[in-house]
């Protein structure tokens, strides 16, 4: 089983002068192809600033990220988007759709940046689509639709472009607990069949059960590492 991600003493410091906050205290983690893995802890313990860092959206104070292999803390901005754009798919707690887009637009954005020809393209989104479960409102904007579809929009989006690694940060916040649930679901199934390894940070318990890796995070550190588990 390959390595997709490898943390290698990753610190992050904000501020300057006498203030200086320690967002991440030398975290060592190491992803595998294939894992379901939560990150949890109180906010402020470095949750989202550790996805940030992986997904190349942050560079760490020190230590270095390794995304397949390739160490990206120190590449420059164009190669650094270019693996963010074919190797890592995002998923936010506030969806962070194009609203001038329709549902179908905006999962085929990330296939309009990598070149992908029209027809490929339209094959691979109405097929996302349907295992989404967003088959017949392909051409509805944002505003209309449902928390919840909207987030399903944005797993299209994140799944389309067939990433090595799909990053979540709180991806069930702003929906009910009906389709938090669902949408766990749907990204345990998308893991088990297509083999996306995917990692979320969360405060929700069910998120947490639903994960086969659960990391405990406090203060900047790990603190709890569960073994992965077939649930």
């Amino acid at each position: 089983m390959a390595k997709i991600v490898e943390v290698s003493s990753v610190a992050k410091d904000y501020g300057e002068g006498g203030i200086i906050t320690h967002a991440l205290r030398g975290v060592d983690l190491v992803l595998m192809a294939g894992e379901f893995t939560s990150m949890a802890g109180p906010s402020g313990s470095g949750k989202t600033t550790l996805l940030n860092i992986i997904g190349g959206l942050d560079r760490p104070s020190s230590g270095t990220v390794h995304i397949e292999g390739i160490e990206i803390t120190q590449l420059p901005g164009t190669q650094l988007s270019r693996i963010r754009r074919d190797r890592i798919g995002f998923i936010f707690q506030s969806f962070n759709l194009i609203p001038v887009l329709t549902a179908f637009e905006n999962a085929e954005y990330v296939l309009m940046l990598q070149n992908v020809d029209k027809e490929q393209r339209v094959e691979r989104v109405m097929r996302v689509l349907r295992e989404v479960g967003l088959e017949g409102l392909e051409h509805r904007f944002p505003r209309e639709l449902s928390g919840g579809q909207q987030q399903r929009v944005a797993i299209a989006r994140a799944i389309a472009p067939e990433p090595a690694l799909v990053l979540a940060d709180e991806p069930t916040a702003n929906v009910d607990s009906e389709t938090g649930r669902s949408l766990m679901e749907l990204m345990r199934r998308l893991n088990e069949e297509k083999g996306i390894t995917f990692l979320f940070s969360t405060h929700d318990r069910a998120v947490m059960e639903r994960a086969r890796r659960l990391i405990k995070l406090r203060d900047g550190q790990i603190i709890e590492d569960t073994e992965p588990r077939n649930l």
